[in-house]
C-alpha cells in the first residue's frame, strides 16, 4: 500500500471536504495547514443560515472579463477559500504562516482573503480559467503558488 505524501494527503482531504459543497457549479473544497496539522477547512456553500443552491437553485450573474469573454457565476455561495478563512476567524484560529490547499487558482477576492489572513503558500490541483487575476495578488504579496497540473479547470 502506498503511503501518501503530505501534499497528497492534504489534497485528498480537500477533495473529501469538497463533497460537502452545496453549489454543483463549483464543487470545491479547501484545507489550511500549518506544521502538517489541519487548522481549518472550507467548501463552496451559502453563508450559514442562508438557502443553498441545492435547495433553491443558483443565483447567476454574467461577468465580462478583460479579454472580452463572458462567463456566468453563482453569487449565492461563498468560495471554499473564503469559507476556510471565515471559519478560522469564527473560531479564533490564526492562519499566519499557513499553507492553503485548493482545487484551482484562487479568484482575486479569495486571493485578498488569503493575503489578509497571513497565509504564505497556496497549492492548487489545477489552474482556473483566468488564473492571472488571483496569481497577481498573491505574487505581489509574496505568497508562493504552485500547481499539481497546468490543466485548466472546465465547468
Amino acid at each position: 500500500m502506498h503511503r501518501p505524501s503530505w501534499d497528497e494527503y492534504f489534497f485528498e482531504v480537500m477533495e473529501a471536504v469538497a463533497k460537502r459543497a452545496t453549489c454543483d457549479r463549483g464543487k470545491s473544497g479547501c484545507v489550511v495547514v500549518r506544521d502538517k496539522r489541519i487548522l481549518t477547512t472550507g467548501y463552496v456553500g451559502a453563508p450559514a443560515g442562508m438557502p443553498h443552491c441545492d435547495e433553491v437553485g443558483h443565483k447567476l450573474i454574467t461577468i465580462k472579463h478583460p479579454d472580452g469573454t463572458e462567463s456566468e457565476h453563482c453569487v449565492r455561495t461563498i468560495h471554499a477559500e473564503q469559507n476556510a478563512v471565515i471559519q478560522a476567524a469564527f473560531h479564533g484560529i490564526s492562519l499566519r504562516g499557513a499553507t492553503l490547499y485548493c482545487k484551482m487558482t484562487p479568484c482575486a477576492v479569495c486571493a485578498g482573503f488569503i493575503v489578509g489572513a497571513g497565509i504564505i503558500e497556496v497549492k492548487c490541483l489545477q489552474k482556473y480559467k483566468l488564473p492571472e487575476e488571483g496569481e497577481e495578488i498573491l505574487a505581489n504579496a509574496g505568497v508562493k503558488i504552485s500547481y499539481v497540473s497546468e490543466e485548466v479547470v472546465k465547468y
